[in-house]
């Protein structure tokens, strides 16, 4: 790792004449996760671009969407016509971040990657350090797309540091290149310390009987939804609080019971007013 960042660290500029470049499959305004904590740190120091994947929209030409997450992160968000072929897609992403890129002066350049997949676009960057932060395992998810395996080769070959999100991503990954460390999800203790203060039950909770077990989190595929109706099933009198948007997964599947209840997804500022009222929480 020291090695890797030293050629960052080996400049005598400072920090805000750096731009780091992130290229991620997830939309910032989504669910605030891993992304939007290392990054929003990360703007301590520098200028971050959030180039987030595609959205397909009916209009004549291609057109960039951008807005500001703070003063020093601005969210880049492609807009192409319905039907563009993946080929036009990837020429007008590499146009739109060769724009982006010299817009913003800096003295350093850092690349930093949640998917494999931007490489497609992204092949031309020289970047004074490449990161990729493997969060998960993507080629594991639900419709992913079957060149992920071979991108991620690609990027690992091009890549000066990796992270893995947990222990297990490490140890599967961990012979794929020679600067690779473990740099597992944590909590922000600040944050969800405030669910330990006196405050009101929102108004869509307030209703439901304690005892009562919550999850937050996006609920997809990877949510165990027969363990969901065991456990309502098997403790009746223990109400179980479901949080998060439902994706990639048809709502309809869920399991349904008086004692589960799925109240959606909630802003990352409520969330401690929702967990207060719990009495025991469920990963």
């Amino acid at each position: 790792m020291e090695a890797a960042l030293g050629r960052v660290s080996a400049s005598k500029h400072t920090g805000r004449e750096n731009l780091l470049v992130c290229f991620s499959h997830l939309r910032w305004n989504f669910v605030h996760q891993r992304p939007q904590h290392i990054l929003t740190l990360a703007s301590e120091q520098q200028r971050v671009v959030y180039f987030e994947e595609p959205v397909f929209e009916e209009l004549p030409q291609p057109q960039m969407r951008t807005s500001e997450a703070s003063p020093n992160i601005l969210i880049v968000t492609p807009v192409l016509p319905l039907g563009a072929s993946a080929a036009k897609s990837d020429a007008v992403q590499q146009r739109f971040v060769q724009q982006i890129i010299a817009s913003m002066p800096h003295s350093r350049l850092i690349a930093w990657y949640y998917t494999p997949m931007a490489l497609r676009f992204t092949e031309f960057l020289d970047p004074d350090i490449c990161v990729y932060d493997c969060m998960d395992e993507l080629s594991a998810f639900k419709n992913a797309p079957p060149e992920l395996a071979q991108m991620e080769k690609a990027l690992l070959r091009r890549a000066d540091l990796v992270f893995t999100g947990g222990l297990s991503l490490f140890e599967t990954k961990r012979r794929l290149h020679q600067a690779i460390y473990p740099f597992p999800s944590s909590i922000d203790v600040k944050h969800f310390h405030k669910a330990r203060l006196p405050g009101k039950d929102p108004a869509d909770q307030a209703g439901i009987p304690h005892p009562r077990v919550g999850y937050f989190g996006v609920i997809d595929e990877r949510l165990d939804a027969g363990l969901v109706a065991l456990a309502a099933r098997t403790m009746p009198d223990v109400h179980f609080v479901m949080i998060g948007p439902v994706v990639k997964i048809d709502p309809a599947i869920l399991p349904k019971a008086d004692n589960l209840h799925w109240l959606g997804a909630k802003a990352y500022c409520d969330l401690p007013d929702y967990l207060r009222h719990w009495d025991a929480g469920w990963m």
